[in-house]
């Protein structure tokens, strides 16, 4: 994620992340922020304590990557670790749509 942020955010991309904690001790909003000072997360991560977007999307897996186009419509979803290559496809023909 990190990188692909500082690929392609000039392009247009944008990324959120979305923490629902597993823990209680995750929840706290300190403790948030110190990890993602501690990994250089440059993007906006929300704090999503009570599962609200973690349930508007009927997530279910860890982690779940979704890509929204500049619509706002969604166009990919990617579960789990790797496909790497593949998101990173999906992104860069994302970025190169023009809309009226």
């Amino acid at each position: 994620m990190k990188e692909w942020d500082k690929k392609y955010k000039e392009q247009g991309l944008v990324i959120i992340g979305n923490h629902f904690p597993e823990f209680s001790f995750e929840e706290d909003l300190t403790n948030l922020q110190a990890a993602i000072a501690e990994y250089g997360i440059e993007y906006a991560v929300a704090q999503d304590n009570n599962g609200v977007t973690w349930r508007a999307y009927k997530n279910r897996y860890w982690p779940t990557l979704y890509l929204i186009d500049k619509k706002g419509h969604l166009r990919y979803i990617h579960i789990g670790e790797g496909g790497y290559n593949e998101t990173e496809a999906a992104i860069q023909s994302l970025l190169t749509e023009i809309y009226p």
